[in-house]
């Protein structure tokens, strides 16, 4: 998975479905900062909680709605196999970086996932 190198960019997993997609885990991915410092586009995930409404804009649709059901924090390496499923009900996984930072070993060593469903049209 590639994260877009601009931290004011969300970039999708583009193998798996795309948000609004009526099955399956659609992942979006994004910085939490830059190398400065200046916050990326997925540092508002960390006052992101359950009940809260997230909304994804998408080229060529209109935006959709979900609600923010999960959220943890796991190791950079170990992200569960169900953040990538493209079955089952449809849910949309935001995944960024999380403390600890630690640079001499490559910066931020685990990843913050937030779990939405998607809110009735």
């Amino acid at each position: 998975m590639t994260v877009p190198g601009d931290p004011a960019v969300a970039g999708w997993y583009r193998f798996g479905p795309a948000p609004g997609s009526p099955r399956g885990s659609a992942v979006l991915v994004g910085h939490v900062d830059d190398d400065t410092g200046a916050l990326g586009e997925f540092a508002a995930l960390y006052d992101v909680r359950p009940g809260d409404r997230v909304e994804v804009r998408r080229a060529g649709a209109g935006p959709v709605a979900y609600r923010v059901v999960a959220r943890a924090t796991v190791p950079k390496d170990g992200l569960p196999s169900s953040t990538f499923r493209r079955t089952g009900p449809p849910v949309l996984t935001l995944v960024t970086c999380a403390p600890p930072f630690v640079p001499e070993a490559g910066g931020y060593q685990a990843n913050l996932v937030v779990t939405a469903e998607p809110l009735p049209a």
